[in-house]
Formats: structure tokens, sequence, C-alpha cells
């Protein structure tokens, strides 16, 4: 039964999205927001999808500390829907992705027109300078800039190789940074089909201040995330 749930659910969002995908089309003419607020509809409609069919609720806590204006946020990283989710509740959300993704068709050119920052990975010294460039340039609309700081989806309970890319954004930005722990890998792998019932965490953490020592930062950065991580983890 749960795989019958989750191939189900498998076919539904890819429905979803490819109706959603082309309703929105004639937003690319259209100002910035009105493409990245549409986002929003498309992720509720695949928590709803979540909730219906395989059981699965979505839960944002710690909202005193969700950003609502200029703001970094390092989130754990676990399965794709990390991405998705956040879509449904932040205002003018501003993801940092790898520069493969903007050659897919339609959602490389949805993420050009919200104005998305993209990262050669390969570029090493010239690909941070002009992240960080870019995340200067999408401040200036007071976005939230998310960034994953492990730079790529790992399982529940393992703590991933944190990047240099968000400690160059703290240290040029001068913003704080809210850290987020999720247990999304637990019912959304990051590999297979199969979706396991429960409730998918989102928990915003109390923000960094800006202005401490990278080795601090990036200690009391990862501290926070995989505490609260490990502690939304079923016992």
């Amino acid at each position: 039964m749960r795989l019958v749930r989750s191939l189900l659910f498998t076919l539904m969002f890819y429905l979803w999205s490819v109706f959603w995908v082309l309703l929105i089309s004639p937003l690319m003419v259209g100002p910035r927001i009105w493409m990245v607020r549409s986002w929003r509809i498309w992720s509720q409609g695949v928590m709803l999808l979540l909730h219906v069919i395989c059981g699965i609720k979505v839960e944002f806590r710690g909202q005193q500390y969700m950003p609502k204006a200029r703001a970094l946020i390092a989130p754990k990283h676990q399965c794709m829907f990390d991405v998705f989710a956040q879509f449904a509740v932040l205002p003018d959300s501003c993801f940092v992705t790898k520069q493969e993704l903007m050659w897919i068709p339609f959602f490389g050119w949805y993420a050009q027109k919200g104005r998305m920052i993209s990262v050669d990975r390969a570029g090493a010294a010239t690909a941070l300078r002009k992240m960080v460039a870019d995340a200067k340039d999408r401040f200036a609309d007071e976005r939230q800039l998310v960034i994953f700081p492990e730079g790529h989806r790992g399982e529940p309970g393992v703590t991933g190789d944190y990047k240099p890319g968000i400690a160059a954004l703290y240290r040029e930005l001068d913003v704080p940074v809210h850290p987020m722990a999720t247990n999304a890998g637990v019912h959304w792998p990051a590999h297979g089909v199969l979706r396991y019932p429960g409730t998918i965490v989102y928990e915003y953490l109390e923000p960094i201040p800006p202005g401490l020592k990278r080795a601090e930062f990036m200690r009391i950065l990862q501290d926070r995330i995989e505490t609260a991580s490990l502690a939304l983890l079923p016992l």
C-alpha cells in the first residue's frame, strides 16, 4: 500500500507541476515578484498532495525567527522538497542553486525570471566572488537568500561537509543568518520513490548575528543545525 501511495503521489506531483508550469508561463513577461509568489501556490499544492495521498503533514516551527526582510537562511538539506517548502512561507525567497539546473527547460527559465543565484561548482574562487556579488544585488530587493550550507542532500542523522559559501556570504553581506533544522529525509528520502507518513518539520532557529569570526560562526551554525535536526528524528 505504501508503494502504491508513493507512486500515486509521484504521478500527481508531476501532473500538478506540469499543469502549473504551463499555467504560469504568461508571468514570464510580468514583474519578477509575480513569478516568485506564484510558486507559493504550487508549493502549497505539493503539501496538499503529500497530506492527502501519503499521510504526510508539513509543519513550520520557530516562526518568530522566520525572516520577512533581508536575511540569509541556512537550512539542513535532506531532500528536494526542502526547496519547494520554503516558497510557501517566505515572502520573497531567492535560492542559491547549481548552474546545471538553470539549463532545464521551464525550470531554468522561471528560475532566471525569479532571479535565483546559480553557481558553477567547478569555478572555485571565481564562482564564490560571483555568488557574493549576485547576493548583494538581490538584497537590494529585501529578499530572503536561502543557501544550503552542505551543498547537497544528506541522510537524516548524518552531518555533512559544510561548504565555504555560507561563510563568504555571512562575512560580505553583514546580515543575520537564520539556521534551519529538518527531518524531511525521514519522510521524503533523498533517493527512491517511497514516501513515509508522519510530519515533516522545518524549524527556524535563533538567528546568528553578524560580525563573528569565521571559525566561531561555522561552529555555531553547524552545532545549531545538527543538534536541532537530530532532536527531530524519531527515537
